[in-house]
């Protein structure tokens, strides 16, 4: 089986969520979500990016945002920002459930690329601690606690805009070419996530802000989970013009298989078949080529395709690249040596 090393997941909340019952969760699973420790298994998922990311404390009308997005187009708008003493609470929380994963002894949370090979050679799950919008900091002395503590890739918004920097709506169709770009503290976050080998992630942040990452920034850029705007006109994908961006540096971009990202209409209904993922990787490589792009699967935080709804079916995706023309080789590089490749080139090691 090839393995996979993902780009994404949001399995931490459903961890917290669980509370007393976080252990048998991820240990025996309950029938919900996409991940626990049993799936991973049998789909062959070695690690991935673990997300720490803050809920909006007023969440609006959930059924109506989630209709307009099952109807393109839309494009909602913006929560509000929320300050760290808020998102520091909860961004604990999640990392203390990563690291009573790592307790268990079935996962190790890696801070460099040989770390990531051990785990993966001993059988144990590769974990890297991200964390999804920047809330959490209060400052940049914030950012070395947490990079003690573990922390080895930030993306500075989760669309909301933050102390950093501004997202993108949900919007389809759409440019991600909406709102400012980094705020002062932004910048410099750039310049100290570089002097700590922290990878920042462009997913969800918005062009203007992508583009003074790529100016600021000595690191390969990274977007964790994102797709071709040219294949799916979502304000989440990436232009052709960002993806050469990204090529320019060495960096890497994750499929993300979020359905809503994927198909070319914008519509969340799960669709059969690998067809719409498919037209993205090729997209991808045609820009990226073979060592830029990998898998970012936001398991755990999207509508995931019907023959693809949890990590147990991992195969069947990279079955379907292989019956597509994709050497065995290649289906690797996309599977996880990208990613292991570009840590190594962001961190050392």
């Amino acid at each position: 089986m090839i393995p996979v090393f993902d780009g994404h997941n949001d399995y931490l909340q459903r961890a917290v969520a669980a509370g007393a019952d976080a252990d048998r969760l991820w240990a025996e699973g309950d029938g919900t979500g996409h991940i626990d420790l049993p799936r991973l298994r049998q789909g062959g998922m070695a690690g991935g990016f673990f997300a720490i990311w803050i809920p909006d404390p007023d969440p609006g009308d959930v059924a109506e945002m989630a209709r307009r997005k099952d109807n393109p187009p839309f494009d909602l708008p913006l929560p509000p920002q929320v300050d760290s003493r808020t998102a520091l609470p909860q961004a604990f929380a999640q990392a203390a459930a990563l690291l009573a994963l790592e307790r268990s002894g079935t996962l190790s949370i890696c801070r460099s690329a040989a770390e990531i090979s051990a785990a993966m050679d001993a059988g144990r799950i590769a974990a890297i601690l991200h964390m999804e919008g920047a809330e959490p900091l209060a400052d940049l002395d914030a950012l070395h606690v947490w990079h003690a503590i573990g922390l080895r890739s930030l993306g500075f918004v989760w669309s909301r805009p933050t102390a950093y920097g501004h997202g993108v709506p949900f919007a389809f169709p759409s440019p991600p070419d909406r709102g400012e770009g980094l705020t002062e503290r932004g910048r410099a976050l750039v310049r100290e996530c570089n002097a700590l080998r922290i990878i920042i992630d462009l997913s969800h942040l918005n062009e203007k802000g992508c583009d003074e990452v790529a100016r600021l920034s000595d690191a390969p850029l990274v977007a964790t989970h994102s797709g071709a705007h040219a294949v799916c006109p979502s304000s989440r994908n990436l232009t052709d013009r960002q993806l050469r961006q990204i090529a320019d540096s060495g960096g890497v971009v994750g499929l993300n298989f979020n359905t809503g990202f994927l198909a070319p209409d914008g519509r969340r209904a799960p669709f059969r078949g690998f067809d719409p993922m498919l037209r993205h990787l090729d997209h991808l490589l045609g820009i990226l080529g073979e060592n830029g792009v990998a898998l970012g699967s936001d398991f755990d935080g999207a509508v995931m395709p019907a023959d693809l709804p949890d990590t147990a079916a991992l195969p069947r995706l990279l079955d379907a690249m292989l019956d597509h023309g994709y050497g065995r080789e290649l289906v690797e590089r996309i599977a996880w040596r990208n990613w292991l490749c570009v840590t190594a080139r962001s961190w050392g090691g």
